[in-house]
């Protein structure tokens, strides 16, 4: 009888289920523009890993980035907590937890680029999800443009506007955690109390306002000395003449455009940012990459000293993240809205 360590090893076989961008979307997103397929993974070769989806995001910068990021036909982008099944790379142990960018899939083959490991002291009573979410990405995005962007400083005025979403809620609780006076808009009166419970000292629908303008100046009648911009279009043509000499504008999002079709226009601030002397900065998380580590550890130690709240809006079901990634569009979520696979 042949022993059995001369014999073959025997193949697992993995199927991956993917969301693929079938069509490329043509204002509001549209079922029809996803498909879901299924493929077989091949082996892991030396240096690879093999990784399964536990938590996918859903995050408005899909919308944008889809068009000048992907190819009809692409898995659609995106990142993932996922465990890791097999590895022959050994930075990556069986067993670990990883953050990847692999997209909208359920199994992935890496060779371990777009791959980091959770932090090594991640506590045990934190819930997984949040490194996708305040410990993750819009946490990092909120920190990074309140401290290298707005330079935000005790005792100034901030206004956030798509308050009650991911990098909203973060970016309020931060900056009350900085001393400042804190205002932030949202889309309904549930999540108005909500940003009055994370400490906002202001907070108004902006949908059932009489006026932006007049719910502006009511919330700050000296003015703003920054703006975390999330959402562009006329809100931000409303906001700009309200900001304070030297004011600092963070233009992280633009949601209000991201489905046009047809491209809004003007009003035009030039003339109000040259007169005060205002600063606008668009940035991207990816720029202080190199911070992150101690940065996470930060907002991870706020949290464990109850000093930040991580609201989620979890979706169940790897077959539902067109769905939930439309959710978010339409602002259904509060705080970060996430998929458990």
């Amino acid at each position: 009888m042949e022993n059995d360590a001369s014999l073959p090893k025997q193949r697992t076989m993995v199927q991956a289920k993917a969301w693929i961008l079938r069509k490329h979307f043509d204002g509001f997103p549209k079922d029809s523009d996803f498909e879901l397929k299924e493929e077989q993974l091949p082996e892991p070769k030396d240096g690879d890993i093999l990784l399964e989806a536990v938590f996918l995001s859903v995050d408005p910068y899909m919308r944008p980035f889809s068009r000048v990021r992907m190819q009809e036909g692409d898995v659609m982008i995106g990142t993932q907590v996922a465990k890791v099944l097999q590895s022959k790379n050994p930075a990556f142990p069986v067993g670990a937890h990883v953050v990847s960018r692999s997209g909208w899939r359920t199994h992935t083959v890496s060779d371990g680029s777009g791959v980091q490991l959770l932090l090594s002291d991640w506590p045990n009573d934190v819930p997984l999800s949040l490194a996708l979410g305040a410990i993750g990405m819009p946490g990092l995005t909120a920190l990074y443009g309140l401290e290298e962007v707005c330079q935000l400083k005790a005792g100034e005025t901030l206004l956030v506007n798509a308050a009650a979403g991911a990098v909203g809620t973060m970016a309020g609780q931060i900056a009350k955690l900085k001393g400042c006076r804190v205002i932030g808009s949202a889309g309904s009166e549930a999540k108005v109390a909500y940003l009055k419970e994370l400490g906002f000292d202001e907070a108004f629908n902006y949908k059932t306002a009489p006026s932006l303008e007049q719910a502006l100046k009511e919330a700050a009648p000296e003015g703003y000395d920054c703006f975390f911009e999330n959402v562009g279009g006329a809100y931000s043509s409303v906001a700009i003449p309200l900001m304070k000499p030297f004011g600092r504008i963070a233009v992280c999002g633009a949601i209000s455009t991201y489905n046009d079709t047809t491209p809004q226009t003007g009003p035009f601030p030039h003339l109000t940012m040259i007169v005060n002397q205002i600063r606008m900065e668009g940035f991207m998380v990816a720029r202080w990459e190199h911070k992150n580590q101690e940065s996470q550890r930060r907002l991870l130690a706020w949290r464990q000293e109850g000093k930040l709240k991580c609201p989620e809006h979890v979706t169940n079901g790897f077959e539902n993240m067109p769905a939930a990634f439309m959710g978010i569009l339409r602002g259904e979520n509060l705080g970060k809205a996430i998929v458990k696979a």
